[in-house]
Order: C-alpha cells, then structure tokens, then sequence
C-alpha cells in the first residue's frame, strides 16, 4: 500500500559518509523503490545545500531549516534543560523553523505517516500523537495549539540507537566533574525514549539489543501495565531492521601487499567516536609500535577535537589525522587493516559493515561489533583491552593469510546479510499493516 510519509531527519541524509546518513539514506531509497511518496524535512548546515539535488531524486519534495551549532549556544541550551527538565538533546534541537515546516506541510498536503529519524526529530511529530507525551514539568498535547489535520497520521519514531545507554557509557568515561550532570542526561533521556515508545505508533531499532533497552525505558517510566498498545502490544511495537549499506556501490580495494599502515575513521565530532580512538592512540598504539615500528596510524574523520590533533602532532611521524576526505579508497588502498575502538555506544557500527563491504580486515571491540551477527576469529577479530586489541593487530599485520580470510568473509558476509534490499525487508510489514 502506497502511503505519503513526511520523513524528519536532524542531518541531510547526503552524501552516505557517514553512518546516521548511511543509514537514512538507504531507508530513504528502499522506502522510495517499494513505492512511497517521500517529503523530507531536514535540518541543514551551509556546506550542505549541494547536495540537494541528489535527495530530489529519491523524495517527492525536500523542505530544509538552516541550523548551525556552536558552543556558546550548546551552553545556552544545557542551562535550558536543566529549567525545563527535558533532556540537553532536545533542548539543543527544539527549532521553531521546524516546528513551521512541519505544521505547514501537515495544512497543505495529505499525510499518512510521520518517520521521526532519530531522538531529537520525535518532538515535531508528537503534537499528532492520540497520547502525548509527558516530558519532566511540561505535557505536549495530541492536538496542540494552532495544530490541525483532517486525519491523524502514524507515527514511527526510527530510533538508530538508545540514546540513553550512550550517554550512560559514556559518564565512565568522562572527568568526575562531569559525571553527575551525564548522569542525569542519561536519566532523562531514558524516561522521554521510554515514553516515546509509548507515545509512537511504531519504533523501529537497528539491534535486538536497543530494541530490550528502549522497551526497559518504556517499562521503568510507566510501568509493566503498558501492555495495550493500539497496534498491538508495547513489546510488538518495536521492530528491529538493521543498518544497511549498499553492496552493488561499495565493491572491494585492492590492498597494498606487504602494507603496516592502520587505518581508523569515524565521525570525531561525535563523543564515542573520539573516546574510543584517543584510547586506541593512547593505549594501543604504543604497544603496537613497540612490536612493529614502522607502523603508521591514519585517522580519517569530521571535526578531530583538538587533543586529538595535538595527541597526532606529538608523534607526527606515526599518525596522521587527514580529517574528512571526500573518497576512502586511497587510504582504504594503503592500508593492511581498519581497526574500529569503540568503548561506548549503541546500535551498529556503519564503519565495520563498510569495512567488510570494502573487503577489509576489521578489529574490534565487543561494543563495537554489538548488533552485528559476525563471528569473531571467522569475519573479525575482537578484543576489549589495550593489550589484548593490540595484540590481535600485531598478529593481523604479520599475518597476511589471516588478512586475506577476513577480507573475503567479510566481504560475504555482509553482502549475504546487510545489503539494503534484503536487511530493509521488515520495513514492509510496518508500512503495510496500518489501515490508511
């Protein structure tokens, strides 16, 4: 069944370099390939906008709020959540552009469905929910003020990840000082994910894991009587449809024979991301050089914080930070190995599914492969300390064999299980089972 959905998301879902654009953009082209009339509401940053000819080719029509971030703004919208008792997140992306954008669409044209991308998105769709939401001292009121439809649309709230136990790994991981206030962030995020599920129609997850974790939220906010659900269930409300990336596009490299360069990426802006590589450049890195000396380091990704930078600059001969680059396949090319250090998250790691898709031999952590059904020693090496991490990248480097079975089953891998076209399949029982 055809239906008009109105898919909200925080970051222009192009170019896919990056995983949240990753994984919009091919829910974006396999929704569109099954039929579906797509208008896309985005937040947009200035360097952006060029991009907006490629999503008019998946999306009936596009529809963008400029937004730019700074951290004299971030301040402004922390001491906001701390007076209004809502999470810093949705503070930080509570934009009356978007409030706009979306009431209008909802008076000019039919909509059937919608898609709320990620935590911060949902708040511009819950004015359309038959049960509100209650977030700390505030309601938002199904049909709120100024807001009119001539039929409620459903609701689908695609979660990517549970926030709340990023930002509760995360509170380890940070200086005393700031624990306490991580702490409470977790715990409101936790309490408004928990409503959301009940609030939504539908919650779509990436792993089976976030999918118990976001059902633990709704059950500690409201209970264990939050079983009757108009679509059924709470528990049946959710479904998993994991990230995906697209095997056809993404074909594999041809590695250097004989290479001792290490390759890391991820978008450094983001907190977990940059966590787990200063501990690999700290704590890996140094025993792996112990062992093979003229090793070499490159990290690959947006915005490096600035003791990253300094960390890369102090041993300038081993590491480079080439920041974010435009085509992987140069370094992909040059390098034996990626490694992906990840100490705190959720969902799935898009870098280790594109990693296979390259056709790279990958090491990871538990956390970092959590969501993802490869088996360690067979697709990927594991390994959670700093000894034992550089241990099983010392013996990949040397083991040229054991590069070359990973790259193959890797690659098979995620073609069998993780194209787009197949992984996305669950996405047709949601969007066909509602009566529009």
């Amino acid at each position: 069944m055809t239906m008009r959905i109105l898919f909200l998301t925080q970051i222009l879902p192009y170019p896919p370099d990056a995983g949240p654009r990753i994984k919009t953009w091919n829910v974006l082209r396999y929704l569109s390939s099954r039929g579906h009339e797509i208008m896309l509401a985005s937040f947009v940053r200035a360097e952006e906008f060029q991009f907006i000819p490629m999503i008019e080719q998946v999306c009936k029509s596009v529809y963008t709020v400029p937004i730019k971030r700074s951290r004299l703004a971030d301040a402004g919208y922390l001491l906001r959540s701390l007076l209004s008792k809502r999470p810093f997140l949705i503070e930080r992306d509570d934009r009356n552009g978007m409030h706009k954008v979306v009431q209008d669409v909802m008076k000019s044209a039919r909509v059937d469905c919608i898609h709320a991308d990620q935590l911060t998105m949902t708040q511009y769709a819950l004015p359309y929910s038959e049960r509100g939401l209650k977030d700390g001292s505030s309601i938002i009121k199904p049909n709120g003020k100024g807001i009119q439809w001539k039929r409620r649309p459903v609701l689908v709230f695609d979660a990517h990840n549970a926030v709340w136990t990023i930002v509760e790994r995360m509170r380890g991981n940070l200086p005393r000082l700031f624990q306490p206030l991580a702490g409470l962030e977790a715990h409101r995020v936790k309490q408004y994910e928990g409503q959301l599920v009940s609030a939504f129609d539908h919650t779509l997850t990436v792993t089976e894991n976030d999918r118990t974790e976001l059902l633990q939220a709704a059950h500690s906010v409201n209970g264990r009587n939050v079983g009757e659900h108009h679509t059924g269930n709470l528990q049946d409300s959710i479904t998993v449809a994991p990230i995906a990336v697209d095997t056809e596009r993404i074909q594999p490299v041809s590695r250097q024979a004989g290479s001792k360069s290490i390759l890391t990426l991820g978008s450094l802006h983001y907190p977990p991301n940059a966590d787990g590589i200063r501990w690999f450049l700290k704590r890996v890195f140094p025993r792996i050089k112990e062992s093979i000396p003229d090793t070499h380091l490159n990290i690959i990704g947006k915005n490096p914080p600035d003791d990253l930078v300094r960390l890369a600059n102090d041993d300038s001969n081993s590491v480079t930070i080439a920041g974010y680059v435009p085509d992987l396949r140069p370094y992909l090319q040059s390098s034996a190995i990626v490694v992906i250090p990840v100490r705190a998250g959720s969902g799935m790691r898009v870098r280790i599914l594109d990693a296979f898709a390259y056709g790279m031999p990958v090491v990871t952590t538990t956390v970092g492969l959590e969501g993802i059904e490869a088996i360690p020693g067979e697709h990927i090496l594991v390994a959670d300390t700093a000894q034992d991490f550089a241990r099983n990248v010392i013996n990949l480097l040397r083991n040229e064999d054991l590069q070359a079975k990973l790259s193959a089953n890797g690659r098979s891998f995620v073609e069998k299980h993780y194209h787009f076209k197949i992984a996305l399949r669950p996405l047709d029982r949601i969007y066909g089972e509602f009566n529009i």
